[in-house]
Protein backbone atom coordinates (compact mmCIF):
# COMPACT_ATOMS: atom_id res chain seq x y z
CA UNK A 1 0.00 0.00 0.00
CA UNK A 2 1.38 3.70 -0.89
CA UNK A 3 1.97 5.10 2.68
CA UNK A 4 3.98 7.93 3.31
CA UNK A 5 5.59 8.57 6.92
CA UNK A 6 6.59 12.21 7.58
CA UNK A 7 10.28 12.33 8.88
CA UNK A 8 9.49 14.15 11.76
CA UNK A 9 12.43 12.61 13.76
CA UNK A 10 14.86 13.40 11.30
CA UNK A 11 13.74 17.20 11.46
CA UNK A 12 13.90 17.26 15.53
CA UNK A 13 17.36 15.81 15.47
CA UNK A 14 18.41 18.55 12.55
CA UNK A 15 17.15 21.31 14.82
CA UNK A 16 18.58 20.08 18.48
CA UNK A 17 21.67 18.70 17.08
CA UNK A 18 23.09 19.79 13.76
CA UNK A 19 21.26 23.56 12.94
CA UNK A 20 21.22 24.59 16.35
CA UNK A 21 17.92 25.78 15.50
CA UNK A 22 16.91 27.66 19.22
CA UNK A 23 19.92 29.70 19.10
CA UNK A 24 19.37 31.13 15.76
CA UNK A 25 15.49 32.10 16.64
CA UNK A 26 17.29 33.83 20.24
CA UNK A 27 19.98 35.86 17.61
CA UNK A 28 16.69 36.96 15.15
CA UNK A 29 14.41 37.42 18.59
CA UNK A 30 11.61 35.02 17.27
CA UNK A 31 9.81 33.30 20.03
CA UNK A 32 9.88 30.13 18.16
CA UNK A 33 11.80 26.70 20.00
CA UNK A 34 12.60 23.43 18.56
CA UNK A 35 9.68 21.87 20.35
CA UNK A 36 7.43 24.20 18.76
CA UNK A 37 8.99 23.92 15.15
CA UNK A 38 8.48 19.96 15.69
CA UNK A 39 5.06 20.04 16.64
CA UNK A 40 4.30 22.66 13.70
CA UNK A 41 6.16 20.08 11.29
CA UNK A 42 4.33 16.98 12.97
CA UNK A 43 1.11 18.76 11.95
CA UNK A 44 2.11 19.73 8.50
CA UNK A 45 3.17 16.18 7.80
CA UNK A 46 -0.20 14.91 8.86
CA UNK A 47 -2.07 16.88 6.92
CA UNK A 48 0.25 15.68 3.93
CA UNK A 49 0.09 12.05 4.51
CA UNK A 50 -3.59 12.09 5.10
CA UNK A 51 -4.89 14.72 2.99
CA UNK A 52 -2.45 15.43 -0.29
CA UNK A 53 -1.17 11.71 -0.68
CA UNK A 54 -4.91 10.19 -1.44
CA UNK A 55 -5.36 12.75 -4.29
CA UNK A 56 -1.66 12.52 -5.99
CA UNK A 57 -2.31 9.17 -8.02
CA UNK A 58 -6.35 9.82 -9.19
CA UNK A 59 -5.05 13.62 -9.64
CA UNK A 60 -2.18 12.25 -12.22
CA UNK A 61 -5.10 9.93 -14.10
CA UNK A 62 -7.58 12.71 -13.98
CA UNK A 63 -5.21 15.61 -14.91
CA UNK A 64 -6.12 19.61 -15.11
CA UNK A 65 -8.31 19.84 -18.12
CA UNK A 66 -9.67 23.34 -19.76
CA UNK A 67 -13.35 24.01 -20.30
CA UNK A 68 -14.98 27.02 -21.59
CA UNK A 69 -15.44 27.81 -18.28
CA UNK A 70 -11.81 27.58 -17.45
CA UNK A 71 -9.75 25.58 -15.87
CA UNK A 72 -10.89 22.46 -13.69
CA UNK A 73 -8.83 20.83 -11.34
CA UNK A 74 -8.94 17.21 -10.28
CA UNK A 75 -11.15 15.54 -7.73
CA UNK A 76 -10.52 16.97 -4.31
CA UNK A 77 -7.91 19.57 -5.14
CA UNK A 78 -10.10 22.72 -4.91
CA UNK A 79 -11.12 21.36 -1.67
CA UNK A 80 -7.83 20.45 -0.26
CA UNK A 81 -6.85 24.17 -1.39
CA UNK A 82 -9.48 25.62 0.52
CA UNK A 83 -8.67 23.54 3.77
CA UNK A 84 -5.11 24.22 3.40
CA UNK A 85 -5.73 27.57 3.24
CA UNK A 86 -8.18 27.60 6.47
CA UNK A 87 -5.53 26.02 8.54
CA UNK A 88 -3.09 28.56 7.71
CA UNK A 89 -0.61 26.66 6.15
CA UNK A 90 -0.64 29.48 3.06
CA UNK A 91 0.90 31.86 5.43
CA UNK A 92 3.31 30.05 7.39
CA UNK A 93 6.09 32.04 6.90
CA UNK A 94 4.50 35.16 5.45
CA UNK A 95 5.04 38.09 7.43
CA UNK A 96 2.89 38.49 10.55
CA UNK A 97 2.53 42.37 9.05
CA UNK A 98 1.03 41.32 6.02
CA UNK A 99 -1.57 38.71 7.98
CA UNK A 100 1.35 35.85 7.67
CA UNK A 101 2.00 33.65 11.13
CA UNK A 102 5.74 34.87 10.57
CA UNK A 103 7.45 31.46 11.76
CA UNK A 104 10.94 30.56 10.42
CA UNK A 105 11.40 29.71 6.75
CA UNK A 106 13.51 26.36 7.58
CA UNK A 107 9.79 25.24 8.53
CA UNK A 108 8.17 26.29 4.98
CA UNK A 109 10.80 24.43 3.22
CA UNK A 110 10.32 21.45 5.18
CA UNK A 111 6.54 21.29 4.53
CA UNK A 112 7.48 22.01 1.29
CA UNK A 113 9.44 19.17 1.47
CA UNK A 114 6.43 17.33 2.25
CA UNK A 115 3.94 18.45 -0.03
CA UNK A 116 6.54 17.35 -2.98
CA UNK A 117 6.84 14.17 -1.48
CA UNK A 118 2.87 13.68 -1.48
CA UNK A 119 1.73 15.34 -4.12
CA UNK A 120 3.92 18.19 -5.97
CA UNK A 121 1.37 19.34 -8.20
CA UNK A 122 -0.53 20.35 -5.37
CA UNK A 123 2.95 22.19 -4.09
CA UNK A 124 2.90 24.07 -6.50
CA UNK A 125 -0.25 26.54 -5.88
CA UNK A 126 1.14 27.71 -2.42
CA UNK A 127 5.10 27.88 -3.73
CA UNK A 128 3.74 30.05 -6.41
CA UNK A 129 1.72 32.25 -4.54
CA UNK A 130 4.78 32.78 -1.97
CA UNK A 131 6.16 34.06 -4.72
CA UNK A 132 3.80 36.46 -5.69
CA UNK A 133 3.65 37.94 -2.03
CA UNK A 134 7.42 38.23 -1.67
CA UNK A 135 7.67 39.91 -4.91
CA UNK A 136 4.76 42.50 -4.06
CA UNK A 137 5.54 42.77 -0.83
CA UNK A 138 9.58 43.51 -1.58
CA UNK A 139 8.86 46.24 -4.94
CA UNK A 140 5.17 46.81 -4.90
CA UNK A 141 3.59 50.63 -4.29
CA UNK A 142 1.86 50.71 -0.69
CA UNK A 143 -1.15 51.05 -2.70
CA UNK A 144 -0.77 47.96 -4.58
CA UNK A 145 0.81 45.84 -1.38
CA UNK A 146 -2.77 47.06 0.70
CA UNK A 147 -5.06 45.51 -2.06
CA UNK A 148 -3.59 42.57 -2.77
CA UNK A 149 -1.21 41.01 -0.35
CA UNK A 150 -3.45 39.85 2.72
CA UNK A 151 -5.62 37.37 0.26
CA UNK A 152 -2.91 36.29 -1.24
CA UNK A 153 -1.01 35.39 1.99
CA UNK A 154 -3.84 33.79 3.48
CA UNK A 155 -4.37 31.71 0.87
CA UNK A 156 -7.63 33.33 -0.56
CA UNK A 157 -6.22 34.39 -3.75
CA UNK A 158 -3.18 32.38 -5.47
CA UNK A 159 -0.34 33.88 -7.99
CA UNK A 160 1.37 32.98 -10.76
CA UNK A 161 4.05 33.72 -12.59
CA UNK A 162 3.89 34.53 -16.46
CA UNK A 163 7.55 35.19 -18.12
CA UNK A 164 7.90 32.62 -20.69
CA UNK A 165 7.15 33.13 -24.43
CA UNK A 166 7.35 30.64 -27.33
CA UNK A 167 10.51 32.76 -28.57
CA UNK A 168 11.76 33.53 -25.33
CA UNK A 169 12.83 31.29 -22.41
CA UNK A 170 15.80 31.82 -20.88
CA UNK A 171 16.39 34.78 -23.19
CA UNK A 172 14.38 37.15 -21.63
CA UNK A 173 15.80 39.95 -23.53
CA UNK A 174 13.33 38.65 -26.81
CA UNK A 175 10.03 38.88 -24.96
CA UNK A 176 7.37 40.89 -26.93
CA UNK A 177 4.40 41.18 -24.46
CA UNK A 178 3.35 45.27 -24.51
CA UNK A 179 2.35 47.11 -22.11
CA UNK A 180 0.21 50.53 -22.85
CA UNK A 181 -0.27 53.05 -19.82
CA UNK A 182 -4.39 53.85 -19.34
CA UNK A 183 -3.98 57.06 -17.82
CA UNK A 184 -5.51 56.27 -14.83
CA UNK A 185 -1.83 54.81 -13.60
CA UNK A 186 -2.70 51.31 -14.98
CA UNK A 187 -1.45 49.70 -18.17
CA UNK A 188 -3.35 47.32 -21.13
CA UNK A 189 -0.91 44.48 -21.30
CA UNK A 190 -1.01 42.31 -24.28
CA UNK A 191 0.76 39.12 -24.85
CA UNK A 192 0.87 35.45 -25.17
CA UNK A 193 2.26 33.32 -22.19
CA UNK A 194 3.46 29.89 -22.17
CA UNK A 195 4.34 27.18 -19.54
CA UNK A 196 2.40 29.23 -17.15
CA UNK A 197 2.29 26.88 -13.80
CA UNK A 198 -1.16 27.52 -11.78
CA UNK A 199 -2.43 30.09 -14.76
CA UNK A 200 -5.62 29.27 -13.91
CA UNK A 201 -7.65 26.56 -11.65
CA UNK A 202 -11.57 26.36 -10.05
CA UNK A 203 -10.46 27.05 -6.68
CA UNK A 204 -12.03 30.25 -6.34
CA UNK A 205 -11.09 33.65 -5.53
CA UNK A 206 -8.61 35.46 -7.63
CA UNK A 207 -5.81 34.57 -9.51
CA UNK A 208 -2.86 37.29 -9.74
CA UNK A 209 -0.32 36.93 -12.50
CA UNK A 210 3.03 38.94 -12.62
CA UNK A 211 3.56 39.68 -16.31
CA UNK A 212 6.60 40.75 -17.78
CA UNK A 213 6.09 43.01 -20.39
CA UNK A 214 7.61 46.54 -21.96
CA UNK A 215 6.08 49.80 -22.07
CA UNK A 216 6.15 51.61 -25.33
CA UNK A 217 9.52 53.65 -24.46
CA UNK A 218 11.50 50.49 -23.24
CA UNK A 219 15.12 50.34 -24.36
CA UNK A 220 15.91 47.35 -26.27
CA UNK A 221 17.18 43.79 -24.42
CA UNK A 222 16.67 42.75 -20.45
CA UNK A 223 16.83 46.74 -19.49
CA UNK A 224 13.59 47.40 -21.31
CA UNK A 225 11.46 44.89 -19.52
CA UNK A 226 8.75 45.74 -16.37
CA UNK A 227 6.83 43.96 -14.24
CA UNK A 228 3.07 44.44 -14.07
CA UNK A 229 0.12 42.88 -11.61
CA UNK A 230 -2.39 41.65 -13.90
CA UNK A 231 -5.09 39.90 -12.09
CA UNK A 232 -7.97 37.70 -13.24
CA UNK A 233 -10.67 39.91 -11.84
CA UNK A 234 -10.50 43.92 -11.44
CA UNK A 235 -12.55 45.59 -8.47
CA UNK A 236 -16.05 46.55 -9.01
CA UNK A 237 -17.64 49.25 -8.07
CA UNK A 238 -18.93 47.86 -4.80
CA UNK A 239 -15.45 46.97 -3.72
CA UNK A 240 -15.23 43.28 -4.85
CA UNK A 241 -13.08 41.30 -7.34
CA UNK A 242 -16.17 40.38 -9.55
CA UNK A 243 -15.04 42.15 -13.35
CA UNK A 244 -13.37 39.22 -15.17
CA UNK A 245 -9.87 41.08 -16.69
CA UNK A 246 -8.71 40.38 -20.52
CA UNK A 247 -7.21 37.28 -20.22
CA UNK A 248 -7.61 33.56 -20.73
CA UNK A 249 -6.19 30.17 -20.99
CA UNK A 250 -5.73 29.60 -24.80
CA UNK A 251 -4.67 25.74 -24.09
CA UNK A 252 -3.50 23.96 -21.24
CA UNK A 253 0.61 22.14 -22.23
CA UNK A 254 0.35 18.43 -22.44
CA UNK A 255 3.30 17.34 -20.06
CA UNK A 256 5.03 14.49 -19.30
CA UNK A 257 4.45 14.52 -15.60
CA UNK A 258 2.67 16.67 -13.04
CA UNK A 259 -0.66 16.22 -14.94
CA UNK A 260 -2.96 17.46 -11.91
CA UNK A 261 -0.90 21.14 -12.07
CA UNK A 262 -2.44 23.42 -14.48
CA UNK A 263 0.31 24.50 -16.80
CA UNK A 264 -1.41 27.23 -19.11
CA UNK A 265 -0.64 29.61 -22.31
CA UNK A 266 -2.10 32.29 -21.54
CA UNK A 267 -3.14 34.82 -23.77
CA UNK A 268 -3.17 38.89 -21.94
CA UNK A 269 -5.89 40.78 -24.30
CA UNK A 270 -5.52 44.28 -23.26
CA UNK A 271 -5.51 43.17 -19.63
CA UNK A 272 -5.85 45.71 -17.30
CA UNK A 273 -2.69 45.39 -14.56
CA UNK A 274 -0.22 47.98 -12.59
CA UNK A 275 2.96 48.73 -12.63
CA UNK A 276 5.57 46.36 -9.38
CA UNK A 277 8.68 48.48 -9.30
CA UNK A 278 10.08 51.10 -11.57
CA UNK A 279 9.48 50.71 -15.10
CA UNK A 280 12.18 49.00 -16.68
CA UNK A 281 13.39 47.08 -13.96
CA UNK A 282 11.26 44.34 -13.85
CA UNK A 283 13.87 41.86 -13.57
CA UNK A 284 14.91 42.75 -10.35
CA UNK A 285 11.39 42.72 -9.25
CA UNK A 286 10.93 39.27 -10.69
CA UNK A 287 14.14 37.98 -9.39
CA UNK A 288 13.10 38.39 -5.96
CA UNK A 289 9.99 35.74 -6.96
CA UNK A 290 12.51 33.59 -9.03
CA UNK A 291 15.11 33.15 -6.04
CA UNK A 292 12.69 32.04 -3.42
CA UNK A 293 11.24 29.92 -6.58
CA UNK A 294 14.04 28.22 -7.31
CA UNK A 295 15.00 27.29 -3.32
CA UNK A 296 11.42 25.96 -3.47
CA UNK A 297 12.36 23.67 -7.23
CA UNK A 298 15.34 22.47 -5.04
CA UNK A 299 13.27 20.77 -2.39
CA UNK A 300 10.98 19.53 -4.37
CA UNK A 301 13.82 17.05 -5.92
CA UNK A 302 14.32 16.50 -2.35
CA UNK A 303 10.83 15.54 -1.46
CA UNK A 304 10.37 13.50 -4.55
CA UNK A 305 13.35 11.81 -3.88
CA UNK A 306 12.35 10.88 0.08
CA UNK A 307 8.92 9.27 -1.11
CA UNK A 308 10.30 7.50 -3.84
CA UNK A 309 13.19 6.51 -0.85
CA UNK A 310 10.38 5.30 1.19
CA UNK A 311 8.20 3.18 -1.20
CA UNK A 312 11.64 1.49 -2.72
CA UNK A 313 12.82 0.75 1.28
CA UNK A 314 9.62 -0.82 2.27
CA UNK A 315 9.01 -3.14 -0.99
CA UNK A 316 12.52 -4.19 -0.78
CA UNK A 317 11.82 -5.71 2.63
CA UNK A 318 8.74 -7.26 1.12
CA UNK A 319 9.79 -8.59 -2.04
CA UNK A 320 11.23 -12.08 -2.08
CA UNK A 321 13.75 -13.03 -4.45
CA UNK A 322 17.09 -14.65 -4.86
CA UNK A 323 19.15 -16.69 -2.15
CA UNK A 324 21.04 -15.43 0.92
CA UNK A 325 24.98 -14.30 0.32
CA UNK A 326 25.35 -17.70 2.00
CA UNK A 327 23.58 -19.45 -0.15
CA UNK A 328 21.75 -21.27 2.97
CA UNK A 329 18.21 -19.27 2.77
CA UNK A 330 15.88 -19.00 -0.52
CA UNK A 331 14.07 -16.69 -1.07
CA UNK A 332 15.22 -13.58 0.94
CA UNK A 333 13.67 -10.32 1.22
CA UNK A 334 15.56 -7.80 -1.43
CA UNK A 335 17.07 -6.18 1.55
CA UNK A 336 19.63 -8.54 1.84
CA UNK A 337 20.97 -7.93 -1.38
CA UNK A 338 24.06 -5.65 -1.67
CA UNK A 339 23.18 -4.02 -5.00
CA UNK A 340 19.69 -3.19 -3.88
CA UNK A 341 20.80 -2.20 -0.73
CA UNK A 342 23.74 0.64 -2.56
CA UNK A 343 20.76 2.13 -4.57
CA UNK A 344 19.03 2.94 -1.46
CA UNK A 345 21.61 3.79 -0.03
CA UNK A 346 22.12 6.02 -2.91
CA UNK A 347 19.15 7.52 -1.86
CA UNK A 348 18.64 8.12 1.55
CA UNK A 349 22.55 9.57 1.80
CA UNK A 350 21.03 12.48 -0.76
CA UNK A 351 17.96 12.88 1.01
CA UNK A 352 19.41 13.30 4.11
CA UNK A 353 22.21 15.27 3.65
CA UNK A 354 19.94 17.29 1.66
CA UNK A 355 17.59 18.24 4.29
CA UNK A 356 20.28 19.20 6.73
CA UNK A 357 21.65 21.57 3.93
CA UNK A 358 18.35 22.90 3.01
CA UNK A 359 17.91 23.21 6.65
CA UNK A 360 20.65 25.48 6.89
CA UNK A 361 20.30 27.77 4.04
CA UNK A 362 16.45 28.42 5.19
CA UNK A 363 18.01 30.06 8.45
CA UNK A 364 20.70 31.81 6.48
CA UNK A 365 17.56 33.09 4.81
CA UNK A 366 15.59 33.91 8.05
CA UNK A 367 18.96 35.55 9.10
CA UNK A 368 19.37 37.78 6.02
CA UNK A 369 16.06 38.93 6.90
CA UNK A 370 15.47 39.31 10.73
CA UNK A 371 18.97 39.70 12.16
CA UNK A 372 19.61 43.16 13.87
CA UNK A 373 22.87 43.35 12.78
CA UNK A 374 23.11 44.96 9.03
CA UNK A 375 26.91 43.32 8.03
CA UNK A 376 25.03 39.99 9.60
CA UNK A 377 21.90 40.56 7.38
CA UNK A 378 24.03 41.13 4.38
CA UNK A 379 26.64 38.19 4.82
CA UNK A 380 23.73 35.35 5.41
CA UNK A 381 22.22 36.90 2.25
CA UNK A 382 25.59 36.29 0.26
CA UNK A 383 25.48 33.23 1.70
CA UNK A 384 21.88 32.15 0.35
CA UNK A 385 22.88 33.77 -3.34
CA UNK A 386 25.72 31.29 -3.35
CA UNK A 387 23.70 28.56 -2.18
CA UNK A 388 20.53 28.77 -4.20
CA UNK A 389 21.72 27.27 -7.80
CA UNK A 390 23.58 25.09 -6.24
CA UNK A 391 19.67 23.46 -3.70
CA UNK A 392 17.96 24.52 -7.06
CA UNK A 393 20.23 22.06 -9.51
CA UNK A 394 22.17 19.56 -7.50
CA UNK A 395 18.84 18.69 -5.48
CA UNK A 396 16.65 18.22 -8.64
CA UNK A 397 19.42 16.55 -10.61
CA UNK A 398 20.14 13.97 -7.52
CA UNK A 399 16.27 14.24 -6.77
CA UNK A 400 15.66 12.51 -10.83
CA UNK A 401 18.17 10.01 -9.95
CA UNK A 402 16.95 9.53 -6.96
CA UNK A 403 13.65 8.62 -8.04
CA UNK A 404 15.09 6.42 -10.78
CA UNK A 405 17.17 4.63 -8.36
CA UNK A 406 13.71 3.67 -6.27
CA UNK A 407 12.09 2.95 -9.10
CA UNK A 408 14.88 0.17 -9.60
CA UNK A 409 14.29 -1.59 -6.78
CA UNK A 410 11.26 -2.71 -8.00
CA UNK A 411 12.51 -4.13 -10.86
CA UNK A 412 9.84 -4.46 -13.52
CA UNK A 413 7.12 -3.36 -11.06
CA UNK A 414 8.58 0.15 -11.31
CA UNK A 415 7.64 0.40 -14.83
CA UNK A 416 4.25 -0.46 -14.28
CA UNK A 417 1.84 2.52 -13.28
CA UNK A 418 -0.10 0.73 -10.65
CA UNK A 419 2.96 0.56 -8.10
CA UNK A 420 3.04 4.51 -8.66
CA UNK A 421 6.91 4.70 -9.14
CA UNK A 422 7.16 5.86 -12.56
CA UNK A 423 4.99 8.97 -11.86
CA UNK A 424 7.45 10.42 -9.35
CA UNK A 425 9.96 10.06 -12.33
CA UNK A 426 8.03 11.88 -14.04
CA UNK A 427 7.11 14.73 -11.95
CA UNK A 428 10.99 14.96 -10.95
CA UNK A 429 11.58 15.84 -14.30
CA UNK A 430 10.30 18.94 -14.69
CA UNK A 431 12.17 20.13 -11.73
CA UNK A 432 15.75 20.18 -13.39
CA UNK A 433 13.55 22.40 -16.41
CA UNK A 434 11.97 24.94 -14.60
CA UNK A 435 12.80 27.87 -12.66
CA UNK A 436 15.85 28.27 -14.86
CA UNK A 437 17.30 25.23 -16.74
CA UNK A 438 20.14 23.57 -14.46
CA UNK A 439 22.61 24.00 -17.29
CA UNK A 440 22.05 27.88 -16.35
CA UNK A 441 21.90 27.18 -12.70
CA UNK A 442 25.52 25.99 -13.00
CA UNK A 443 26.76 28.67 -15.15
CA UNK A 444 25.44 31.35 -12.51
CA UNK A 445 27.38 29.62 -10.06
CA UNK A 446 30.50 29.86 -12.15
CA UNK A 447 29.74 32.98 -13.76
CA UNK A 448 28.08 35.33 -11.41
CA UNK A 449 27.90 33.50 -7.20
CA UNK A 450 31.84 32.97 -7.13
CA UNK A 451 32.64 36.58 -7.68
CA UNK A 452 30.21 37.49 -4.92
CA UNK A 453 32.35 39.99 -2.75
CA UNK A 454 35.36 39.96 -5.01
CA UNK A 455 35.17 36.01 -4.37
CA UNK A 456 35.41 36.50 0.06
CA UNK A 457 32.22 34.68 -0.33
CA UNK A 458 32.97 31.69 -1.87
CA UNK A 459 36.03 31.56 0.19
CA UNK A 460 34.54 32.32 3.40
CA UNK A 461 32.16 29.81 2.77
CA UNK A 462 34.55 27.45 2.11
CA UNK A 463 36.76 28.07 5.25
CA UNK A 464 33.86 27.74 7.78
CA UNK A 465 33.23 23.85 5.91
CA UNK A 466 36.95 23.35 6.92
CA UNK A 467 36.99 24.78 10.26
CA UNK A 468 34.06 22.43 10.78
CA UNK A 469 36.07 18.78 9.15
CA UNK A 470 39.10 20.01 10.83
CA UNK A 471 36.96 19.91 14.52
CA UNK A 472 35.42 16.59 13.81
CA UNK A 473 37.75 14.37 15.61
CA UNK A 474 39.39 12.60 12.50
CA UNK A 475 36.26 10.61 11.34
CA UNK A 476 36.53 9.37 8.28
CA UNK A 477 33.43 11.48 6.52
CA UNK A 478 35.29 14.17 7.44
CA UNK A 479 38.67 13.41 6.35
CA UNK A 480 37.24 12.22 2.79
CA UNK A 481 35.49 15.73 2.99
CA UNK A 482 38.44 17.52 3.28
CA UNK A 483 40.08 15.85 0.07
CA UNK A 484 37.09 16.50 -1.73
CA UNK A 485 37.05 20.65 -0.55
CA UNK A 486 40.77 21.03 -1.69
CA UNK A 487 39.97 19.80 -5.17
CA UNK A 488 36.83 22.28 -5.05
CA UNK A 489 39.18 24.95 -4.09
CA UNK A 490 41.65 24.20 -6.80
CA UNK A 491 38.74 24.27 -9.38
CA UNK A 492 37.57 27.60 -7.34
CA UNK A 493 40.93 28.72 -8.35
CA UNK A 494 40.73 27.99 -11.88
CA UNK A 495 37.35 28.99 -12.65
CA UNK A 496 37.35 32.48 -11.10
CA UNK A 497 37.01 35.32 -14.30
CA UNK A 498 37.07 31.78 -16.73
CA UNK A 499 36.27 32.83 -20.29
CA UNK A 500 32.61 31.71 -21.89
CA UNK A 501 33.69 28.32 -23.39
CA UNK A 502 36.31 27.29 -20.14
CA UNK A 503 33.24 28.07 -17.99
CA UNK A 504 30.96 26.86 -19.90
CA UNK A 505 32.34 23.49 -20.22
CA UNK A 506 33.36 23.33 -16.56
CA UNK A 507 30.14 24.71 -14.59
CA UNK A 508 27.80 21.59 -14.66
CA UNK A 509 30.39 19.49 -13.21
CA UNK A 510 31.78 22.62 -10.85
CA UNK A 511 28.52 22.58 -9.20
CA UNK A 512 28.40 18.94 -8.77
CA UNK A 513 31.26 19.25 -6.88
CA UNK A 514 30.19 21.79 -4.99
CA UNK A 515 27.30 20.28 -4.05
CA UNK A 516 28.91 16.98 -3.08
CA UNK A 517 31.42 18.79 -0.46
CA UNK A 518 28.60 20.69 0.86
CA UNK A 519 26.39 17.51 1.48
CA UNK A 520 29.72 15.65 2.47
CA UNK A 521 30.15 19.11 5.15
CA UNK A 522 26.34 18.08 6.63
CA UNK A 523 27.14 14.42 6.88
CA UNK A 524 29.86 15.08 9.29
CA UNK A 525 27.95 17.69 11.17
CA UNK A 526 25.64 15.16 11.76
CA UNK A 527 28.28 12.06 12.56
CA UNK A 528 29.43 14.38 15.27
CA UNK A 529 26.39 15.34 16.35
CA UNK A 530 25.10 11.53 16.49
CA UNK A 531 28.37 10.69 18.92
CA UNK A 532 28.65 7.54 20.23
CA UNK A 533 24.99 7.18 20.86
CA UNK A 534 23.03 4.12 20.34
CA UNK A 535 19.69 4.81 19.44
CA UNK A 536 18.46 3.55 15.96
CA UNK A 537 18.42 6.61 14.26
CA UNK A 538 22.04 8.07 15.89
CA UNK A 539 23.48 4.63 14.54
CA UNK A 540 21.77 5.27 11.48
CA UNK A 541 23.22 8.73 10.65
CA UNK A 542 27.23 7.25 11.61
CA UNK A 543 26.57 4.61 9.26
CA UNK A 544 25.00 6.39 6.21
CA UNK A 545 27.89 8.79 6.82
CA UNK A 546 30.66 6.23 6.28
CA UNK A 547 28.46 5.06 3.11
CA UNK A 548 28.33 8.73 1.92
CA UNK A 549 31.91 8.82 2.40
CA UNK A 550 33.19 6.11 1.06
CA UNK A 551 30.67 5.40 -2.46
CA UNK A 552 29.89 8.87 -2.83
CA UNK A 553 32.18 11.29 -1.85
CA UNK A 554 34.72 9.72 -4.57
CA UNK A 555 32.88 11.35 -7.48
CA UNK A 556 34.64 14.10 -6.36
CA UNK A 557 38.22 12.76 -8.31
CA UNK A 558 36.59 12.44 -11.48
CA UNK A 559 34.76 15.37 -10.96
CA UNK A 560 37.40 17.28 -10.83
CA UNK A 561 39.38 15.86 -13.66
CA UNK A 562 36.87 16.61 -15.72
CA UNK A 563 36.97 20.42 -15.23
CA UNK A 564 40.52 20.17 -15.09
CA UNK A 565 41.04 18.53 -18.70
CA UNK A 566 39.33 22.99 -19.80
CA UNK A 567 36.97 23.29 -22.80
CA UNK A 568 39.08 22.33 -25.79
CA UNK A 569 37.72 19.12 -26.40
CA UNK A 570 34.15 19.94 -25.90
CA UNK A 571 34.43 22.81 -28.80
CA UNK A 572 36.29 20.20 -30.91
CA UNK A 573 34.05 18.99 -32.99
CA UNK A 574 32.44 21.47 -35.34
CA UNK A 575 28.95 22.68 -35.66
CA UNK A 576 28.03 20.99 -38.75
CA UNK A 577 29.40 17.78 -37.49
CA UNK A 578 26.68 17.00 -34.52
Amino acid sequence: MFTYTPPIDDYRFLLTHVLGFDEAMRDLGKDVDSDLAAAVLEEAGRMCADRLLPLNREGDEQGSRLTADGVVTPSGFAEAWRDFAAAGWAALSAEEEHGGQGLPFVLQLWLDEMMSATNLSFGLFPGLTRGACEAIAAHASEELKATWLRPLVSGEWTGAMALTESGAGTDLALLKTKAAPLGDGSYAVTGTKIFISSGDHDFGGNIVHLVLARLPDAPAGVKGISLFLVPKFLPDDAGGFTRRNGMSVGALEKKMGIHAQPTCVMNYDEAVGWLVGEPHRGLAAMFTMMNAERLMVGIQGLGIAGGAYQQAAAYAKDRLQGRSADGARSPVAIIEHADVRRMLLNVRAFVEGGRALAGWVALQLDRSRHHPDAAERAKADALVALLTPVVKAAFTDMGFEGAVQAQQVFGGHGYIREWGMEQYVRDARIAQIYEGTNGVQAMDLVGRKLGLGGGAVVDDFLAMIAADLDGAGGLVIAERTLGALALLRTATQALRGAEADRAGAAAVDYLRLFALVSLGWMWTRMAVAAGQDDSPLHRAKRDIAGFYARHVLPQAHGLADAIGAGEASVMALSADAF
